[in-house]
């Protein structure tokens, strides 16, 4: 009888042990792979450069939504950088950059347009000045 206890109880530690060895390598590799995420630094960097020349290009005055919004996107991919969450600390970095360079577009789309109108109104101006002479 009792050589079939033992029968039976070995059985079921090997797999029980099969078992605890299997979810303790699967655990160590997710732990390994949630390590092996690199900094996104040269992302951040990158998008800092970004924000920087939307605001060279007049994005805080001329695409302000857009602008605050890399700002605020910016921050936050720093401060996950800080709390070394990388995957959203480059998520965030790479929206920033994204609304960075629209706002820096839309900015030198706005000034362009303004020095458009301005050189027609001047245009304008020296036509009916030519016009007058002219008369």
């Amino acid at each position: 009888m009792d050589q079939k206890i033992i029968k039976n109880f070995y059985p079921i530690n090997s797999y029980h042990m099969i078992r605890i060895f299997n979810v303790t390598v699967i655990s160590a590799l997710f732990m390994v792979g949630c390590e092996s995420i690199p900094a996104p630094t040269e992302q951040i960097a990158t998008s800092r450069t970004a924000v920087n020349s939307a605001l060279s290009a007049g994005g805080s005055e001329f695409a302000p939504v857009e602008f605050k919004s890399a700002m605020e996107k910016m921050e936050a991919a720093e401060r996950a950088m800080g709390e070394k969450d990388y995957v959203l600390a480059r998520q965030l970095a790479e929206q920033a950059q994204m609304d960075a360079k629209l706002a820096g577009a839309m900015a030198r789309t706005v000034k362009a347009q303004k020095a458009a109108d301005a050189l027609q109104e001047a245009s304008r101006t020296l036509r009916q000045e030519i016009d007058r002479q002219v008369q």
